[in-house]
C-alpha cells in the first residue's frame, strides 16, 4: 500500500535535512514543500498543526510530527 508522504522542512535545518535522508535511505516517495517557498501553503498547515518546530510530517494528511516522530515509526 502507497502512502502520501508530505515534509514541510527550512532551509540550513539540520533536523528537515534528517527526515528527508531517512526517507530517501529508505527509498520511501515523499513530496518536500520549502516554507521559504511555499510561504502561503506554510501558514495554512502551520495553523493545522500548531508546531513551530521544523520538519512537519504528514502521512496521508494526517500529522506525524518531525524529525524524532519519524525516526520512531
Amino acid at each position: 500500500m502507497s502512502h502520501k508522504i508530505e515534509i514541510y522542512t527550512k532551509p540550513f535545518c539540520a533536523y528537515s535535512q534528517r527526515a528527508k535522508e531517512l526517507l530517501q535511505i529508505k527509498g520511501v516517495d515523499f513530496v518536500e514543500y520549502d516554507i521559504t517557498v511555499e510561504q502561503q501553503r506554510a501558514a495554512e498547515m502551520q495553523q493545522r498543526c500548531q508546531r513551530d518546530s521544523f520538519p512537519w510530517i504528514f502521512i496521508n494528511d494526517t500529522l506525524v510530527g518531525g524529525c524524532k516522530d519519524l525516526f520512531e515509526l
